[in-house]
């Protein structure tokens, strides 16, 4: 059975059909052409189709497109603020070298920026250590192991970890200022 619906993409707005069984991903790759989020396990293991819908990171291939019908989708490749500028995360992972074949790039960096929403409004992770303030995130160690948690729904293959944990406190540092 199809269907209608339409996604603001990256700040475009798109009609499309399709099937009531179609994953966002693929709407996204296969019927829009957005090749940022990729293919990975297509089990929502890997991360590598992390999209932010309504600035909230999702995984795409989990996601059937008809229940987004409407909604603002931004893949990495949307994140920058101009045709000339760099959104804050792409320039740290470029600064700390943050990726090594770049398939898994496009899907951390959106799990990245979801990540640092999820820090400024104060939401708790498991690695939060004290429920009612949160460890100290002014501690270096406190804050690798937040985003550490929070980043681990997102695997890289080429074990880019280090770089990418870098690369997300030097921005987190930016917005705790």
């Amino acid at each position: 059975m199809e269907t209608e619906l339409t996604l603001r993409v990256d700040g475009a707005t798109h009609h499309l059909r399709v099937d009531t069984r179609t994953s966002l991903l693929d709407a996204l790759r296969q019927r829009l052409g957005a090749t940022s989020p990729k293919k990975g396990c297509d089990h929502g293991q890997c991360g590598a189709c992390t999209v932010l819908v309504g600035g909230r990171r999702i995984l795409g291939c989990l996601a059937l497109a008809v229940a987004y019908d409407g909604a603002e989708v931004t893949t990495a490749a949307g994140l920058a603020p101009g045709p000339d500028e760099d959104h804050p995360v792409h320039r740290a992972f470029v600064d700390h070298d943050a990726f090594q074949c770049g398939y898994c790039t496009p899907g951390q960096v959106c799990s990245a920026v979801g990540v640092l929403d999820e820090l400024e409004r104060g939401w708790p992770s498991a690695a939060t250590a004290d429920v009612a303030g949160g460890p100290d995130l002014g501690d270096p160690e406190a804050l690798d192991r937040e985003i550490a948690e929070r980043m681990s729904g997102n695997l890289c293959r080429c074990g880019a970890y280090k770089g990418i944990r870098a690369a997300l406190a030097e921005v987190a540092e930016g917005v705790r200022r």
